[in-house]
């Protein structure tokens, strides 16, 4: 549905269209369940490919799988196609399946230390103080080298902190045992529910989701999202991580002919829900300037009040589908709906909305300089691949064939900070028990600790000293101890270290 780099979306009065110039321009895509927003969807999602333009798309009930397998030609389907003047050609896009939990597609992973404190403390529920915290402990990660890749890292820093406690609050501030306390509890909690299958590596390198195929269309990365909607917190912190790795790796590239990816968040209103303003008002300072890296961040929900104005604002592609208006509330929500388009003298639009049948719209895109178009009354064109989802043998042959087969399948746990941090403890244990052996060092320390071998409290001399020198690790130089770990962890993460490690704008990494 190509034509003269625009993207054809249906036909009212007249056709319209998508111009690629200015599909960074972000878009959004509303309407009452059961109305067509998924068909929608992937009438823009195939369009993309068809363009070349790499796609990203959560699929929440599975409907989405079926672009990789050509349209049957049902007769609903053919006769839109009359209706709006194309011809039906059934037809399948390259399609890459992903998977948090590595069932229904390529796992995809997020190390601890891209992730960040800001999105970890809203994956984990954390208030104010607990969040103080955790930054703490990720500075202090920062300055030791040690790399936080899974959730066996944090513990084992978080534990190292609550130990020296008294000694970090005169440099950090306060650092309270029981905030530490119950941030471990919070990290059980996303355990229990398979959040730390995420937490790993390999992580997923981003410009595996910004491939074309041989005949140059672009690869459509469908992310299985039916089990990850039981932990909505995690769905929606996982969706700000890549946005926000997007932001943080991709450079500018100002105005272009047509985007380097676009992205689709379905059920957007996830990403807003109780969402602190230091969080919303990142995301939508992403929104804004994501564009100048080529990339369209395209909002799937409800309704428009779902999404913040500040956010909302900067949609400027839109798809409205039919809403209802039983309640107060549905009544105000299709008011600002209709006041969100250019008016169209025509028709009352927000009597319209209401009014509107399956399969058709009010589209209002951006032409010419960027200005929105007057608001149509549209029939959506029909996709012409399959509608619905795929059965789990196709899906499994085409992970079977996929380019990304076996590259992050297989969880990798190189040397990071657990490990480092047992290794010290181990370390300074062998040196103690060899000081206890000798003598000389246990009279220096006598005064402190009591004679040899004898118990002050419920500690040995040995466990004494043991914990006295980890209590220094918080001041020990590295030197070259992230060098080290860079060469372990390899490839894209350990790049970055031995560098100054920078969190970025929600918490990755800024890669200098």
């Amino acid at each position: 549905m190509l034509e003269d780099g625009k993207i054809f979306i249906g036909k009212g009065t007249k056709p319209e269209y998508l111009d690629l110039r200015l599909a960074n321009r972000h878009g959004l895509v509303t309407g009452a369940t059961g109305t067509g927003k998924t068909v929608s969807l992937q009438v823009l999602a195939e369009g993309f490919s068809n363009a070349g333009v790499p796609v990203f798309a959560a699929d929440i009930k599975g409907d989405l799988s079926g672009m990789a397998a050509p349209g049957n030609g049902k007769e609903p389907l053919v006769k839109r196609a009359k209706e709006i003047g194309i011809e039906y050609v059934p037809d399948k896009f390259p399609v890459v399946f992903w998977d948090l939990f590595g069932e229904q597609g390529h796992r995809v992973r997020a190390t601890i230390s891209e992730m960040g404190p800001l999105l970890l403390s809203r994956l984990l529920d954390l208030n104010d103080t607990q969040e103080g915290v955790l930054n703490i402990a990720f500075r202090i990660a920062d300055e030791q080298g040690l790399l936080l890749l899974d959730l066996k890292d944090l513990r084992a820093l978080l534990q190292l902190i609550s130990d020296n406690a008294s000694e970090l609050t005169t440099t950090y501030g306060n650092v309270s045992k029981a905030t530490i306390g119950t941030i471990q509890r919070q990290l059980l909690v996303l355990e229990n529910q398979q959040g730390d299958e995420f937490l790993g590596a390999p992580a997923l390198d981003i410009k595996d989701l910004m491939r074309t195929d041989r005949d140059g269309r672009g690869v459509v990365n469908i992310l299985a999202a039916d089990k990850l909607m039981s932990n909505p917190r995690l769905y929606a912190t996982f969706l700000l991580w890549l946005m926000s790795e997007l932001f943080e790796e991709l450079p500018e590239v100002g105005d272009v002919d047509q985007p380097k990816l676009v992205f689709f968040f379905d059920e957007a209103h996830l990403l807003f829900d109780d969402a602190p303003k230091a969080l919303v008002d990142t995301v939508e300072r992403v929104v804004r300037l994501i564009r100048s890296k080529g990339i369209g961040v395209y909002f799937i929900t409800q309704n428009p009040v779902d999404v913040p104005e500040s956010v909302l604002a900067q949609l400027g592609n839109r798809v409205q589908h039919a809403l209802r208006a039983y309640t107060p509330r549905e009544q105000k929500a299709v008011r600002v709906a209709a006041q969100t388009f250019r008016q169209n003298p025509a028709f009352d639009t927000e009597k319209a909305i209401t009014e509107l049948g399956v399969g058709e719209a009010l589209v209002s895109t951006l032409e010419g300089k960027g200005a929105p178009s007057m608001v149509e009354r549209t029939l959506i064109a029909p996709p012409m691949a399959q509608v619905g989802p795929i059965e789990l043998t196709e899906r499994q042959q085409i992970m079977a064939s996929s380019p990304m087969r076996g590259k992050y399948d297989q969880l990798v746990d190189p040397e990071s900070a657990y490990e480092m941090l047992a290794k010290r403890a181990e370390q300074a244990a062998a040196e103690a028990k060899a000081a206890e052996g000798g003598g000389g060092i246990l009279d220096m320390l006598g005064g402190l600790f009591g004679t040899t071998g004898q118990r002050k409290g419920s500690m040995t001399v040995t466990q004494r000293v043991t914990r006295e020198v980890t209590r220094t690790i918080v001041n020990q130089t590295v030197g070259g101890l992230a060098a080290e770990i860079g060469k372990t962890i390899g490839g894209r993460q350990g790049s970055s270290i031995g560098r100054a490690i920078v969190r970025g704008t929600l918490g990755g990494l800024l890669r200098r």
